[in-house]
């Protein structure tokens, strides 16, 4: 299995052709073709190329989807105070299909 891992918005992705991956939302539209410009490592079975800091390899995707993420809720409480304050958020992802490796 040919496998890549990715750079993208300063978290790393493990990426396998024909899968896809979520990451931090980007500025493309859906269907738009792009390439990763940070690739640190592909292995393909026993071959396996370490990046120093990056490999020379083409990793391609295109974008599928902007989607947002599970809603993570924040809760404070302080007791015999009477204070409580609820907060929450939802980060915005990209769902992009990874296309090729090398």
């Amino acid at each position: 299995m040919k496998f890549a891992i990715v750079e993208s918005g300063g978290k790393q992705y493990r990426a396998v052709e024909g899968t896809t991956i979520d990451v931090d939302r980007l500025a493309h539209e859906v269907g738009k073709k792009f390439d990763f410009e940070r690739v640190l490592l592909v292995a393909d079975g026993d071959t396996v190329s370490v990046g120093t800091p990056t490999v020379s390899v083409k990793v391609s995707a295109t974008v599928v989807d902007h989607i947002k993420g599970p809603k993570v809720l924040s809760f404070k409480y302080r007791p015999k105070k009477r204070i409580r304050v609820r907060g929450g958020n939802r980060a915005h992802y990209t769902r992009l299909k990874i296309e090729s490796i090398g």
